[in-house]
């Protein structure tokens, strides 16, 4: 590895960093009023994992823990692949490529009784997982979670292939 990922430590506070940038971002845009859908507070998760399995990666393989290091960044790795195919279902998902969680996608039906109707009024609350709130440049902030994740988990993988070579 080269440059600003030439070491675990290194790699492992880059992580961190863009992992704490990424959910910070989606927390400010969630306080200028675009609520997260279901599917987006789950993309979220990785993040949340992520952040101190990053900084203990970090301080392991700055204090010589190798063998630490290099399970925290396999981890690391695994973990934003399951966010990167999470945002991607996501992404397909807001495109209509295929049906999303029935609990955050679809019309309201129709209500029969008057529990329906209070059913209705509750479903009217959830934001809608197949209708983006939002988009930069183009993207979807599901679409910018598949390039963000993916650059991590490929981040976390090279530097644990690179403690494997050393």
């Amino acid at each position: 590895m080269s440059g600003l990922l030439a070491t675990p430590s290194r790699a492992a506070l880059v992580i961190l960093g863009v992992a704490v940038a990424t959910i910070g971002g989606a927390w400010i845009i969630e306080g200028l009023g675009f609520a997260p859908c279901e599917l987006c507070l789950k993309q979220r998760i990785p993040y949340y994992a992520g952040v101190p399995l990053a900084a203990l990666a970090a301080i392991a393989a700055r204090r010589g823990g190798e063998g630490a290091a290099r399970i925290a960044l396999a981890l690391l790795g695994l973990l934003f692949a399951a966010g990167t195919a999470l945002a991607l279902y996501h992404s397909g998902v807001e495109l209509k490529l295929f049906p999303g969680p029935s609990e955050c996608t679809g019309a309201l039906r129709k209500a029969g009784s008057f529990d329906d109707f209070r059913s209705s009024l509750d479903r009217m609350k959830v934001v809608s997982c197949d209708r983006p709130a939002l988009r930069i440049f183009a993207l979807t902030l599901s679409n910018w979670n598949v390039l963000i994740s993916a650059g991590l988990a490929a981040m976390a993988f090279r530097a644990w292939r690179g403690t494997r070579a050393a």
